[in-house]
């Protein structure tokens, strides 16, 4: 038999010692680390590839190399959600309203929380139609701070979502408030509720998606880990996925690699409880 299949008689007798033997100290940590990869990669919907897996393990105490993390998951067909779907233009300028000027000039790394925020709308398709979500995030600690849902793409989508956003979070004067050049957000009426707030408005220049890369990101993950897992039937069911996915699953369990792999919950609380310097 070892003849027939090219092998030694050494590396055969070898073979069936390891078997009699059982597995070895390697093997049996093997299969505690997958057993553990399963319960996070299973926790988060699928969601999460090798880096936020190693760095979930390393928040549980688990002492292990990143890249053993990557081999397991790939030799058990285990891979996070990734790519960039395309996307559709939901906010539209009007060429008669003044836009305002771009303060953040892409610094998303404000020095505490509700100093900037961020906003944008996408659009998610169901059996009843599109519906149109617009979302608030502080750039601080990624959380999203306000949405709304709707099936329209008025002003009052917009202002539902930073109405949201302030009844939660009480943002002292001076916050600014970022977002591209869409009519919703140069209308008189969003506006005044801006300057009401004592907020300064800021706005990404003409075409470019990076003056709002945050807000971009969040909705380019949105999709990947929730919106294209499946067909949705109706608006309800959308908006029972929505909650789930951002109340619970991004603002509250989703590790997020900006603000060194904390959840969003987690970062902002860290700046509350820090002690002030005398």
């Amino acid at each position: 038999m070892c003849r027939f299949f090219n092998l030694s008689r050494q590396g055969y007798a070898a073979w069936k010692h390891r078997q009699a033997a059982g597995p070895g100290p390697r093997e049996r940590s093997d299969a505690e680390l997958i057993e553990a990869i399963v319960t996070i990669y299973t926790a988060s919907r699928g969601r999460y590839g090798a880096p936020r897996v190693y760095a979930q393990l390393r928040r549980q105490g688990w002492r292990v190399g990143h890249n053993r993390v990557a081999a397991l998951m790939a030799a058990n067909d285990l891979a996070g959600r990734h790519g960039r779907p395309p996307s559709v233009r939901t906010t539209i300028a009007d060429p008669a309203a003044a836009a305002a000027p771009n303060i953040v000039a892409r610094d998303f790394t404000p020095a505490r929380p509700d100093r900037t925020w961020v906003t944008d709308i996408t659009y998610i398709h169901s059996g009843e139609g599109f519906l149109f979500l617009a979302a608030i995030i502080d750039c601080y600690s990624r959380m999203v701070v306000g949405w709304a849902v709707a099936d329209h793409l008025r002003t009052e989508l917009c202002l539902d979502a930073l109405n949201d956003a302030v009844t939660r979070r009480h943002p002292e004067p001076g916050l600014v408030h970022h977002s591209d050049r869409g009519c919703q957000y140069t209308s008189w009426e969003y506006r005044d509720r801006l300057a009401g707030l004592g907020m300064t408005q800021s706005m990404s220049r003409v075409g470019n998606c990076w003056d709002n890369a945050v807000a971009e990101s969040f909705f380019s993950t949105l999709k990947l880990e929730l919106i294209y897992t499946k067909e949705w039937k109706s608006h309800d069911e959308l908006r029972a996925a929505l909650f789930e996915y951002i109340e619970v699953f991004y603002n509250r369990q989703r590790l997020h690699s900006t603000i060194d792999y904390c959840t969003p919950f987690e970062y902002d609380s860290l700046y509350a409880n820090t002690p002030i310097a005398a």
